[in-house]
């Protein structure tokens, strides 16, 4: 024990040092290699497989194009048929000082690359990845022919491209708000009867604040101001409809009256990159206005959305309540604005969650609550937290964030890499792989690792004269000061109180702040460093003595507790200097009482969608994901029967075409464009009696996904009285096949345990654990000293295995008893009738319902 004891402690110690020791550059040089191998791989299967199409699809060696695959819904408007990873990664190619594939990416572009397209596409998702894209492009291919070496050919053709595209979108922004729809026809606009758009009434927030940087840029770029004109609009509206006494924005805006549908404020999806374009507006354009209203946004994140390290959901209008109990993966970019900011360590602390989140799970999940287990499980090889890494190094110098930056490229390496790319992950906790590899991972990813392990020189470019865009689309910062604005567009700055802190109206100097300190983030890590529970070093104790170390705030032992399901409730305040409480080193010992309570993961029960209408007869059971809303199928005895149809639009994310059909009827629709809750109040209004939705991922299924429960729109769902169920693609395959093959399929909606021919189990049995921890001296009398364990078993709360085992065997005995002395005829019937109860009895399920 005690070798074991010292190999482990120093394995941890190792492994901690490895963690924060001087990366040498020969190490540094082997890891950049290995990004540029890992980029060639990457593009390199893009342009054999997939180009001109705009994805690769990795699994399957091909290229995606948009009506060629089954639909995604609102993923495929990213879509637009103009070889959008092409054009994603050009910029990406310089700064791997790529200048050959570069200049021939260019060509390619310019001569391949159509804008004109009758498609319909994002206008967020087109702006900041094929405009910004452009943009990006243009200003390196500018640079490289003023410097006379190469681009002598090149004529501003991306910068021209850039121009036709932005007219192509500036239709989205004729609304009388100012804020724009966000779906546009690349050819005819949004409300052209050929745009098969328009209707849409909705917008998140980020989608109309993410503009500036490219909008503007272009103004300044091309001498047209209008594009910048219209971004502004965008942002002052938003402005204007913020929440006046927690100047906290919502996620989804109507584009016409301004008013707010989704209510939940964080730094998160639907949010994330309006906050970062203010404060990246300032720094690009130099007008004060958006710094101003940056800063007056940031004290209310500060004061109601960071709690350190976790960044909740809040309601706007009441910002102390908390309307989720999970977080997206895309907050990760944060802590590197935070960076850009000046506000060091809530950065850090935050990060510090994040890289612990990725230890357990690998990458981080889509989703993760509050407790860092997996809300959903999806991983999309996202570049956010790369994005914090590179900014808390360039800020610290801390060469920690080096070997953060290293197990990032270690795991992509190990658990996406395929033949063809890099897939993204479909759950991290099985591992399985999804056919996708989306744009930004070029575009990204692979700069911002590069750049984490370049020195200056190695970079072809001065990239502290850039500005990254939300896409890592580089903008010179000198257009502030080359390209002034054009007439009309300098917004006026309303005069708002607010307190104002050293970071208000400066670029902070680490220098200054942090000087010859490489210590200072570690401190602020160290508090963090056990937070999931993974990693934390192995301390052999005395039988029954239990050691946790609190330090000053509480936050580690309790959130390490909290993660084992172990709440803590101290029974009295323990005040510094008491006598009832001792500090060595760091580490009190207090009186606390714990109750262990079983907090899992909250437990999903599965459903079930029975066919059991003639062929089928209920020999066909398709297992289901429930909903947190609607109908609650477990408190229905006999479940919910009812016909299947299709719903049309098969989405149901609009008015229902087909009412006549589906009243009565459970409806059939598809996952994908808007939420669970939208989708259930329509085919609610339609008349539908319950609804089963199906995935709208092809090739998704339950043995290899996890199940999840659907969850409402973050605004209540009382009004949903409808019984809710998820298929997975495969399971839903077989559903609509059978429709499609005999048009009339009833079919029975109930949880999987009541299901028609199934044995019901008992129940496990379960023992509750009281768990007391107190001080030295504080024990019952004859009690052993010292701190202890007491486990507590209330009497008649629980029948221990044993007394069960010896019961049935009483029973056992008394019934062979009763066997042999009852007659012939008594004995076959009793006999006969105990054997059919039997527990091992393998009597398949009732095929006739």
């Amino acid at each position: 024990m005690m070798l074991k004891t010292i190999f482990i402690t120093s394995l941890l110690g190792w492994v901690q040092c490895q963690e924060s020791h001087n990366m040498t550059p020969e190490e540094k040089t082997v890891i950049r290699d290995q990004i540029i191998e890992m980029f060639d791989h990457a593009y390199g299967s893009y342009m054999k497989y997939a180009y001109p199409a705009d994805e690769l699809m990795p699994l399957s060696c091909r290229g995606r194009i948009r009506g060629q695959e089954p639909n995604r819904g609102d993923i495929d408007d990213s879509l637009g048929k103009f070889s959008l990873t092409l054009i994603d990664t050009l910029d990406t190619l310089v700064v791997l000082n790529k200048l050959d594939e570069f200049e021939d990416g260019v060509r390619r572009a310019v001569r391949d690359v159509r804008l004109d397209n009758d498609v319909v596409v994002s206008v967020f998702e087109t702006n900041i990845r094929v405009l910004g894209g452009l943009l990006g492009a243009h200003v390196m291919a500018d640079l490289l022919r003023q410097r006379g070496d190469r681009m002598q050919w090149y004529r501003d053709e991306l910068l021209h491209m850039a121009k036709d595209l932005g007219h192509r979108l500036l239709p989205a922004f004729n609304t009388t708000s100012g804020l724009p729809y966000p779906k546009v026809n690349l050819r005819y606009g949004v409300l052209n009867p050929l745009s098969r758009t328009g209707t849409e009434s909705d917008t998140c927030t980020a989608c109309a604040g993410t503009m500036i940087l490219e909008f503007a840029a272009l103004s300044r770029l091309s001498g047209d101001s209008i594009f910048e004109e219209h971004a502004r609009k965008a942002l002052d509206v938003l402005w204007e409809r913020r929440q006046r006494g927690s100047d906290l924005v919502g996620t989804v805006i109507n584009i016409h009256n301004g008013e707010w549908i989704r209510r939940d404020s964080g730094v998160g999806a639907g949010i994330d990159s309006y906050y970062e374009y203010l404060m990246k507006a300032y720094i690009l354009l130099g007008d004060n206005v958006f710094l101003e209203r940056f800063n007056i946004h940031y004290s209310a994140i500060m004061k109601y959305i960071s709690q350190p390290p976790l960044l909740l959901n809040v309601h706007m209008h009441n910002p102390t309540v908390s309307v989720r109990s999970w977080m997206d993966s895309l907050l990760a970019f944060f802590p590197g604005l935070q960076v850009l900011r000046g506000d060091l360590k809530p950065a850090i602390e935050t990060h510090e969650m994040l890289y612990q989140v990725t230890k357990q799970h690998k990458f981080l999940p889509e989703a993760f609550t509050t407790e860092f287990r997996v809300h959903w499980g999806q991983h999309l090889l996202r570049p956010e937290f790369a994005e914090s890494t590179y900014y808390l190094y360039k800020a610290t110098g801390d060469p920690y964030y080096l070997r953060v930056g290293q197990s990032i490229v270690d795991k992509l390496n190990a658990y996406a890499r395929v033949p063809c790319g890099f897939a993204a992950v479909q759950d991290v906790r099985t591992g399985t792989h999804e056919d996708r590899m989306d744009s930004f991972f070029l575009a990204e990813m692979f700069k911002y690792l590069y750049l984490l392990f370049s020195e200056k020189s190695q970079v072809p470019i001065d990239i502290d004269d850039y500005i990254f865009t939300t896409e890592a689309h580089l903008l010179p910062v000198s257009l502030s000061t080359t390209q002034l604005p054009c007439q009309g567009n300098n917004t006026e700055a309303v005069p708002v109180a607010q307190q104002e802190d050293l970071f208000t109206h400066s670029c902070p100097s680490t220098e200054t702040l942090f000087p010859n300190n490489p210590s200072f983030a570690k401190t602020i890590r160290d508090s963090y460093k056990y937070l999931t529970g993974v990693g934390r070093a192995f301390h052999p104790l005395p039988i029954r003595e239990i050691e946790l170390p609190l330090h000053d705030n509480g936050m580690e032992p309790v959130e390490f507790l909290k993660s084992m399901g172990i709440s803590l409730t101290p029974l009295n305040e323990i005040i510094a200097g008491e006598s009832g409480s001792q500090k060595e080193h760091g580490v009190y010992r207090v009186k606390l009482v714990a109750e262990v309570s079983q907090t899992p993961e909250e437990e999903v029960v599965p459903h079930v969608v029975q066919l059991i209408s003639p062929p089928f007869l209920g020999r066909t059971v398709l297992t289901a994901g429930p909903a947190k809303f609607g109908m609650d199928l477990s408190k229905q005895e006999h479940g919910v029967k009812g016909s299947i149809v299709k719903a049309l639009p098969y989405t149901a994310c609009g008015p229902i075409d087909n009412t006549v059909e589906l009243k009565g009827h459970i409806a059939l629709a598809l996952r994908g464009d808007c939420m669970f809750a939208v989708k259930a109040r329509q085919l609610q209004e339609a008349g539908a009696i319950g609804a089963i939705f199906i995935d709208h991922r092809e090739g998704s299924n339950s043995e290899e996904t996890p199940l999840f429960q659907m969850v409402g729109d973050g605004d209540s769902t009382e009004d949903i009285t409808l019984p809710l169920v998820f298929l997975f693609s495969r399971e839903g395959a077989v559903l609509t096949a059978a429709l499609e093959e005999h048009h009339n399929v009833d079919v029975l909606l109930l949880p999987k345990e009541r299901q028609l021919g199934h044995d019901k189990t008992e129940n496990t049995v379960g023992v509750n654990i009281k768990l007391r921890l107190s001080e030295e001296g504080g024990l019952d009398e004859g009690a052993p000293r010292g701190p202890t364990l007491e486990f507590v078993l209330e009497k008649d709360q629980v029948l221990l295995k044993e007394e069960e085992e010896e019961e049935l065997r009483r029973e056992e005995k008394s019934q062979q008893q009763s066997c042999r002395k009852a007659t012939e005829n008594e004995r076959t019937k009793l006999c006969s009738a105990d054997s059919s109860q039997t527990p091992n009895s393998n009597r398949g399920p009732d095929t006739n319902p």
